[in-house]
């Protein structure tokens, strides 16, 4: 008996319950839970997977808006289903312009939260795979005692950064023989997992000159801009008086990145590492201190990074190594006359492993 047929019997003549929702949901069980939509779908557990976390950020609307981004998740995500077999269902894509496919606004905390998804559902066997696209920082750290020094981070749509420091916990969660691998297009990406050994890094590249019609923009908010748009737009963050407090004022203590959150990060054992070798794979888009380039040519943007990186995948190549990726897109960038050197970041075992292969 449905709720209708109840209330008339009760006599209840001149009551009748109405149902308002999509056809879909007109035959779902009343309460019954829906996926969310950052998780990914349990099927068969047993078997390996490729998962893959893609995320595009052109700021649209403010002044650091970048024209590419979001084409570079496009791209990306037909690379990774054309060359190296995901499959769609396991791959999630947050963009900050809707774009088929995409199932979420990429918030700092949104992001988190698709890549801890990823981490504690992995498998023995897992393939694992996290592209950005968008703007990078550099984050000041000053200690007593101690030289100015400058972290990484990346710059969700949001601002609440996603630094160094969040990558390695997400990296010390991972399983034995899972492969991870980081893809980063932004700026100040060298290093973006921290104390990850680095392989190919540092390198002299002669400037080149850029075509005439190419337009370019450098994908960094240096984090002064950042520190003065919180500030302006939260009360809380302006009675600060030191970064970590403006970040706790605007996002809240357990939302901020774990870099501005000391005591958790010393109860996961952040604090005080080595560099080591680890799980953890980081391709960047340049160096620490570098510019990794949103582009504009004849009419369609894209990162000058990842356009690399596709070629050099959809090269002809039976398989290609991480260390082969890295060289083979340094090579296009210096060729087409861009002043940034993409890097390499893992473990001496990584560096000849497959790109996106199966751990060993």
């Amino acid at each position: 008996m449905n709720v209708r047929d109840e209330i008339t019997s009760l006599g209840f003549h001149e009551q009748h319950p109405c149902l308002y929702c999509s056809d879909k949901n007109a035959g779902t069980a009343f309460l019954a839970t829906i996926p969310t939509p950052l998780a990914f779908p349990m099927i068969n557990e047993l078997v390996p997977k490729k998962k893959a976390v893609l995320v595009g950020c052109n700021y649209p609307k403010t002044p650091y808006n970048l024209k590419g981004c979001i084409n570079d998740v496009e791209n990306i995500r037909r690379l990774i289903m054309k060359r190296f077999n995901f499959d769609r269902h396991f791959i999630k894509v947050l963009t900050d312009n809707y774009i088929p496919g995409s199932c979420a606004v990429p918030t700092g905390i949104k992001i988190k939260a698709a890549l801890y998804e990823m981490v504690k559902t992995a498998r023995p066997g897992d393939v694992l795979f996290f592209y950005f696209s968008g703007h990078g920082t550099a984050v000041p750290v000053l200690k007593p005692g101690q030289p100015l020094r400058l972290d990484e981070a990346i710059v969700p749509c949001d601002f609440n950064l996603i630094t160094d420091v969040d990558f390695r916990d997400l990296v010390n969660q991972l399983p034995d023989k899972v492969n991870f691998t980081i893809l980063s297009d932004s700026c100040h990406s060298g290093g973006l997992i921290d104390k990850e050994k680095e392989q190919i890094g540092p390198n002299t590249l002669r400037k080149g000159e850029k075509s005439p019609e190419c337009i370019t923009r450098g994908k960094s908010i240096e984090f002064p801009v950042i520190h003065d748009i919180i500030d302006l737009v939260s009360d809380a963050a302006h009675q600060a008086t030191n970064i970590a407090e403006q970040f706790f004022g605007f996002f809240g203590r357990d939302i901020v990145s774990l870099k501005f959150n000391h005591e958790a990060a010393k109860q996961k054992g952040l604090l005080g590492l080595q560099p080591h070798e680890d799980k953890g794979i980081l391709v960047s888009g340049c160096e620490a201190y570098e510019t990794s380039f949103d582009v504009v040519l004849d009419g369609k943007p894209y990162g000058a990074f990842t356009d690399a990186v596709v070629k050099v995948s959809m090269g002809g190549y039976v398989k290609i190594s991480n260390k082969d990726l890295v060289t083979r897109a340094r090579d296009i960038l210096k060729q087409n006359g861009f002043d940034q050197t993409p890097c390499l970041y893992c473990s001496n075992a990584d560096l000849d492993a497959d790109f996106l292969g199966e751990v060993a």
